[in-house]
């Protein structure tokens, strides 16, 4: 059945996403090794060398930088050089029994979940600065597992919860429509922008001084004010099919949710890294706002994606939601049409 003309969703196969996979540094390529100029194992351990031995060589930075990586990231993360991640947004398997485009991963048990988180973290800190920051996704059942591990390496700062608009209901229990993401820094000294993730909330019941607007700004489109961003956030639009950032990725995350992420904890040119890439929402996210990125990926019909959303994020690096450097409330852009249209 033919897609309707306005569905923008993308769902590209690897059979017809031939040329976005070849832009992807595929490690079982033979091309695909970079040696260091020692052409020694990038110094992780043991896991490094046994990476260096099944795929050839550890990779050089330069060849990393603003690239999608095809491979699991158990086997990509001791390859790559220590201490120059910035910032680091890692969105797990949330321990459930799931079947991705192929891929089927199965509940785990609490147990197992901790031993998991605790291995991916084992290997993503020795290539995070001192002065980085790392946000973890979770829902409500693996976020209770995964915030003790993170403090037992990790300074934590805050659990974010953001309202996914979206879920499914239950007979016999409260619709799940949140999740959390966990803020944690490696040290005291870390970036922190506040200035730069603002929201703009409409004023309904504006105060005024003297007639003057009093911590609110008046203009021919309403009455807004510039608020401090809390951890509860309830303006993410959940990808929906006539967004052109959607794709068929069952669980992808908003580009505007990554923004917040991005704009706070990392400067321009700041490197990002994401070990569970998903169809590259961190990475997209990342080239739109001036950032440096590497996303790891297993499958590589995400891959694929993630490589056409890149693609794409060249042309247009407008972010839903997100404009004249401030986050705007869910559907304020329709709400100010209406306005305009009925004035």
């Amino acid at each position: 059945m033919a897609k309707s003309m306005r569905n923008k969703t993308i769902d590209i196969s690897v059979e017809d996403g031939q040329e976005y996979l070849a832009r992807c540094l595929d490690l079982r390529r033979k091309d695909a090794g970079c040696r260091t100029r020692s052409g020694e194992a990038s110094g992780n351990g043991k896991a490094g060398a046994d990476a260096a031995d099944r795929y050839g060589s550890p990779l050089v930075i330069g060849k990393v930088f603003d690239r999608t990586i095809l491979g699991d990231c158990f086997d990509v993360l001791p390859l790559l050089p220590k201490a120059a991640v910035d910032l680091l947004i890692v969105d797990p398997p949330y321990k459930l029994a799931k079947e991705y485009h192929g891929q089927k991963f199965s509940r785990m048990s609490p147990e197992d979940y901790i031993r998991f988180t605790r291995d991916w973290l084992a290997l993503c800190r020795p290539l995070l600065k001192e002065t980085a920051s790392l946000y973890v996704c979770c829902d409500w059942r693996s976020s209770l597992l995964i915030g003790p591990v993170l403090q037992e390496e990790f300074i934590l700062r805050s659990r974010i919860t953001w309202q996914r608009e979206k879920g499914r209901g239950a007979k016999a229990n409260w619709k799940n429509s949140l999740e959390d993401i966990w803020f944690a820094t490696c040290s005291e000294d870390y970036t922190f922008h506040m200035e730069d993730v603002m929201q703009r909330r409409r004023v309904l019941a504006p105060y005024r001084e003297e007639g003057r607007p009093k911590g609110w700004t008046e203009s021919a489109d309403g009455s807004f004010r510039d608020t401090h961003p809390s951890n509860f956030w309830d303006d993410i639009s959940v990808p929906y099919w006539s967004m052109a950032e959607n794709t068929a990725h069952p669980t992808q995350k908003p580009e505007k949710l990554l923004a917040k992420l991005i704009l706070a904890s990392s400067s321009p040119g700041d490197l990002i890294l994401d070990p569970f890439l998903g169809s590259g929402s961190t990475s997209v996210t990342a080239k739109k706002l001036g950032r440096r990125f590497i996303g790891i990926e297993q499958n590589p019909r995400y891959c694929v994606w993630a490589e056409k959303r890149l693609e794409m994020a060249a042309e247009d690096p407008s972010i839903q939601g997100y404009a004249d450097g401030v986050f705007w409330e869910r559907n304020t852009a329709r709400w100010q049409k209406q306005r305009r249209e009925t004035r």
